[in-house]
């Protein structure tokens, strides 16, 4: 049975590489500067909204303090993220993966389709895992159309060579210093996506679904007897 397009499959794996390297180089970049504002500046960390932990240097890339080559990694991997979406987008309309699999529908936003889900994710109801359920629709609905552009648009709006090409991002952020948490939050958000995506993936009832990520097609169970 087929389950994911080569297509998605080569966007899912190097978008997670992608995002473990920005992720990574990016809380060494935090570590130059730990303070978070809102608006168009801010320095002052009596005027933070936040004053970020500093992380230690095996969760950074390079994993030593280096501002410079940290900014060259996450620079160099946030374009393979930003032409990697815009890829998944095009090629999720044409062969239609976006409007059979992630789009949603009045049912997927009520509690019978999420408790049903739920249920079915947990063993007690029955799924041949060939569509998402509701809850996976809302979730990777949020992350492609929400998200991962918010961490590209913010992304470029705190770049100093960008905003003066378009200064209209950064308004429409709040500012740089906005658009610098709104970035930071961002991938925070998508962190605690990613860590319980790999852990429901890893779950005993989830074999077929990790192998259709790899393969492509979700093999049928095979009976057990005995």
């Amino acid at each position: 049975m087929k389950r994911h397009a080569l297509t998605t499959r080569l966007w899912h794996w190097i978008n997670a590489l992608a995002f473990v390297v920005l992720f990574m180089s990016g809380l060494n970049i935090s570590n130059a500067h730990r303070y978070l504002y809102w608006g168009d500046y801010g320095f002052d960390p009596a005027d933070a909204w936040l004053t970020v932990v500093r992380f230690p240097a095996w969760a950074t890339i390079p994993q030593r303090y280096d501002l410079a080559e940290a900014r060259d990694w996450h620079n160099t991997f946030a374009w393979i993220f930003a032409v990697g979406l815009l890829v998944m987008w095009i090629t999720s309309l044409i062969n239609r993966h976006f409007w059979r699999d992630i789009a949603t529908g009045p049912r997927d936003w009520t509690f019978a389709a999420w408790r049903e889900a739920i249920a079915m994710h947990l063993g007690s109801g029955t799924e041949d895992g060939s569509r998402y359920n509701s809850l996976q629709r809302i979730a990777y609905g949020l992350v492609l159309g929400l998200l991962l552009p918010m961490m590209i648009f913010s992304g470029l709006a705190i770049s100093p060579g960008f905003e003066p090409a378009a200064p209209w991002l950064v308004d429409a952020l709040g500012g740089r210093q906005s658009a610098r948490s709104l970035h930071f939050i961002t991938a925070w958000t998508l962190f605690a996506f990613a860590a319980g995506h790999v852990a429901l993936a890893m779950a005993p009832g989830q074999r077929r679904q990790r192998k259709a990520m790899i393969t492509g097609t979700l093999d049928e169970e095979t009976p057990r007897y005995g």
